[in-house]
């Protein structure tokens, strides 16, 4: 027997209520799986190992550390970073044979992975202890009120968007770095924060000041990329706090692939875009 808040019960009757008794939920439908943090810990531990690739694959190691830009903030370039980052398209002149001169390689030279691998590469040592430091605090709290697997959905369609943006108007700029997939999560936590009735004054001035860092330091921040993970987050933010309970994974689901759909038809006009734009020479 087990003993109870009043009297004693079977261990059968405890396995029993276990498996009748529902979970603990979340304002958001998550279980309490999110509170161990383990999605936030596996993005940061990605990041950090493309970043250890990126600086093997450099030639001179000490400039994709800490690079010469800003601080250090954006370091250099390297063969990874070349490979992976958001980059619209790419000119060059080929052989007269090919009778083309225009776009090789790039988003729009069907390199569509550059919009997903772009968020987990970084330019110099300060670039990417910055990102994941936001990235620890912004979510941790998040994962724990989405769970872990929405939280890695959010996440991913946040850094999406940003990176979408960089290809709608930067088409000619590489740009790389968790933050447009971080600025989404504070969009996200802002409505999360409004719906949970709880103050967002300490979120606002630091919003803030990224912002303005943003914009004070356009020739090395891709403003295109965090406004448009901001604006994405702030979509899914919004709707995720204002989805009915009952069939709430359902409406939940289906905000994140209404906006993945909106993102894609985005990329795909831009794309038709480009290549038609591109000058060509005749045989």
């Amino acid at each position: 027997m087990r003993a109870a808040s009043v009297g004693h019960q079977c261990p059968e009757c405890v396995s029993e209520g276990r498996r009748t008794q529902r979970p603990v939920r979340t304002a958001f439908g998550a279980t309490r799986t999110g509170t161990q943090g383990y999605v936030t810990i596996g993005l940061i531990v990605a990041n950090v190992v493309v970043f250890i690739a990126s600086i093997v694959s450099a030639k001179h190691v000490g400039s994709a550390v800490g690079g010469s830009n800003f601080g250090g903030l954006l370091g250099s370039q390297t063969p990874l970073t070349n490979d992976l980052a958001v980059l619209g398209h790419q000119l060059c002149q080929r052989p007269p044979s090919d009778a083309v001169f225009g776009c090789v390689g790039g988003v729009s030279g069907g390199e569509y992975y550059r919009l997903f691998t772009a968020m987990f590469v970084h330019y110099g040592l300060l670039h990417i202890a910055f990102n994941m430091w936001a990235l620890w605090v912004l979510g941790r709290p998040l994962e724990a009120m989405f769970g872990p697997l929405r939280f890695l959905a959010v996440y991913i369609v946040c850094g999406l968007g940003g990176n979408v943006a960089v290809y709608l108007f930067s088409p000619g700029t590489a740009s790389a770095g968790a933050s447009t997939a971080i600025f989404g999560l504070f969009g996200v936590f802002f409505f999360v924060l409004r719906k949970l009735n709880l103050s967002v004054q300490s979120l606002i001035p630091v919003l803030i000041i990224n912002l303005v860092i943003t914009f004070g330091a356009s020739s090395f921040i891709s403003v295109a990329g965090h406004i448009g993970g901001l604006i994405t987050g702030g979509v899914i933010g919004y709707g995720f706090a204002h989805v009915p309970q009952r069939r709430r994974n359902q409406y939940q689901t289906a905000i994140l692939a209404a906006v993945v759909l909106i993102l894609g038809v985005a990329t795909a006009l831009q794309t038709q875009h480009l290549t038609s734009t591109l000058p060509h020479v005749g045989t």
